[in-house]
């Protein structure tokens, strides 16, 4: 009988890591996105994480001003990365991101973990 516990004991456990690691590390489509970099903070009560908001910017006027009101809200959990985004607010940049299937809380309130940026030059 004791045999038969651990056995169930331990197919439970790889089921619950499958399971944790689908949900919070594998990772489900990622690409870019182009935008304004409105906002981006570094906040939580117990984990502090950064968080951002894009504004993607589908059209342009004539005097460089956005039509868009559609927004990307993403994390970051590279300190380099977060560095370097505090230095672009208010202005365009592409971020690369990878999506996972849950948000974490140790990571970021959302999916989208952004791992690397550019500016773009205008």
């Amino acid at each position: 009988m004791g045999k038969f516990i651990t056995l169930v004991v331990f197919i439970v456990l790889i089921v619950f890591g499958g399971w944790f690691y689908w949900k919070y590390y594998y990772t489900y489509s990622d690409g870019n996105r182009t935008g304004l970099l409105q906002k981006f903070s570094r906040r939580g009560n117990l984990f502090k994480t950064y968080e951002g908001e894009l504004v993607l910017n589908n059209m342009l006027g004539n005097n460089g001003t956005s039509f868009s009101t559609e927004k990307f809200y993403f994390s970051v959990d590279n300190p380099n990365v977060a560095k370097q985004l505090m230095n672009y607010e208010g202005q365009r940049i592409v971020v690369h991101y990878e999506q996972k299937n849950g948000s974490a809380f140790w990571r970021g309130e959302t999916p989208y973990i952004v791992d690397s940026i550019s500016m773009i030059r205008q």
